[in-house]
């Protein structure tokens, strides 16, 4: 077929995400997908433009990259500073610590599973466009449960804004601790609040199980081969390897679920790299020591997954005894350890819900949830300095060096987002060939596209990168009549 007869379709721009991005689908003569490119355009310039600033800004710099997740980046920027000045927080700041970022976990995660990517369950993947959203989600659940998932949320990014000051750029985070305590006083309240929490994680557990798992048609789609690929998966884990979200070792499994690799975060950029493709600012994450292999997945891959499915695939277990009992129930409803089902990261998300909250719990019957001593002062001199958390969009890794006086030499982000760069491409590209035939395309099917990328709950915003740090320009220069009188170019 001639070039100037190929048939393409473009999704542009994608929705229900966090950034932007585009779809380009490529057919052959008979309406096939040859290629579908899952684009990126946009540019994150953060790591220039921290150069030559006090290290510890990081955090409230960093948190700017996102409005949605600004919570992880905060807290991977702080955990680097404790790295790079060889700090250790007290007892009561680590719990303190840990109490804001499940928090956020639980909060973040309800927002993918009732805003988000649970449109397309809760709704319907075929339903108009105009009601896959949350409008459509309160018309098919109620107004009633509409209004507890937004209290909810309301209420723990209350708890966030409690001791960061503000929720979308919270500033609690200190090498060595935090800036503000948890009052004796205020403890009551977060008690009711976390076992709130926790019966809110269990309804919306249900709510997956009466609207999706009851549905065959969703099971089939869930576990059909177009949205199955077979990966390595990486997560923090603690030293029983369950789950952790805040603290721990990166943990790597194969395909077949065996480990591969267990290391500390310093040591991330022995088993991490990035390559960049022409069609897109992302970079794509694979596994180092493996070497790039390609956009492939099974026994000759080298790609890798993070986010809520690799998380349990990376762990052993969960943390807390429910979220045990859900992942037990899902790993057994989905045929075993570990699941390879792109679109699974939704039950996986909400068994994380389940997670958080009762580790929130946990937290603030913690008897030293309440002590006053909460900041270690840093004395070391800066160098390297590299934090990691779970994002709830996967492994998060922040690395900072310093000259001596603690100023930003260089600055490397590994956002979760990248982990899934690899992945997502593949994940879109199989959905297009498996769900397109012979050209016939409708809203509908367009949407089953986008739900392969969805499911990673990806960040555009905080993934996207230029090499060698700038991206093509044109700046076009009108005059007050709105003539073009000059256009500069890069």
């Amino acid at each position: 077929m001639a070039e100037a007869q190929r048939r393409s379709i473009t999704i542009d721009p994608i929705t229900r995400l966090e950034g932007h991005g585009k779809i380009d689908i490529f057919l052959d003569d008979q309406g096939e997908v040859e290629r579908a490119y899952f684009q990126v355009p946009e540019l994150r310039g953060f790591e220039t433009f921290s150069v030559g600033r006090p290290a510890e800004d990081m955090p409230q710099i960093t948190s700017r990259i996102c409005g949605v997740c600004p919570t992880a980046h905060h807290m991977a920027g702080t955990r680097a500073l404790d790295d790079l000045y060889k700090v250790e927080p007290p007892p009561t700041a680590r719990k303190i610590r840990d109490l804001v970022y499940n928090t956020f976990m639980l909060e973040d995660h309800a927002l993918h599973v009732y805003i988000l990517g649970g449109p397309d369950f809760i709704v319907g993947p075929d339903a108009p466009k105009e009601l896959r959203n949350v409008v459509g989600v309160i018309q098919k659940v109620g107004v009633d449960v509409g209004k507890k998932v937004i209290s909810m949320r309301r209420r723990l990014r209350e708890l966030i804004s409690y001791f960061g000051g503000k929720v979308i750029h919270p500033v609690l985070g200190l090498p060595g601790g935090v800036s503000k305590g948890l009052a004796p006083e205020d403890l009551p309240g977060f008690k009711q609040l976390a076992e709130d929490g926790v019966e809110f994680a269990r309804f919306t557990l249900q709510v997956f199980k009466d609207i999706v798992l009851k549905n065959q048609d969703y099971v089939k789609l869930i576990t059909s081969e177009t949205y199955t690929h077979r990966t390595y998966y990486m997560g923090l884990v603690d030293d029983k390897n369950r789950v952790n979200f805040y603290e721990g070792q990166v943990r790597v499994v194969d395909p077949a679920g065996k480990e591969y690799a267990k290391f500390p975060i310093q040591k991330y950029l022995d088993y991490v790299a990035e390559r960049v493709e022409p069609w897109s600012y992302v970079k794509f994450c694979y596994l180092k020591p493996l070497g790039w292999k390609g956009f492939v997945d099974g026994k000759d891959s080298s790609v890798y997954s993070v986010a809520p499915l690799a998380r349990l695939n990376a762990a052993d277990s969960m943390a807390t005894p429910e979220a045990q009992k859900a992942a037990e129930e899902y790993f057994s409803t989905l045929g075993g350890k570990p699941v390879h089902f792109t679109l699974a990261n939704h039950w996986a998300r909400v068994i994380e819900m389940l997670q958080a909250a009762e580790r929130i719990r946990e937290l603030v019957n913690d008897a030293e949830i309440t002590g006053k001593e909460i900041r270690t002062i840093p004395t070391a001199t800066p160098t390297v300095g590299v934090g990691v958390v779970e994002a709830p969009r996967g492994t998060l890794i922040h690395h900072y060096e310093t000259d001596e006086q603690g100023l930003i030499r260089k600055a490397n982000l590994i956002v979760a987002t990248q982990g899934n760069s690899a992945r997502m491409a593949m994940s879109v590209d199989k959905a297009a060939k498996g769900v397109i035939k012979a050209g016939k395309v409708d809203d509908g099917i367009l949407n089953l596209v986008e739900m392969a990328f969805r499911a990673y709950d990806p960040c555009h915003g905080c993934a996207t990168h230029a090499l060698p740090g700038q991206m093509p320009l044109v700046v076009s220069i009108r005059d007050r009549a709105g003539r073009v009188v000059q256009e500069l170019h890069r």
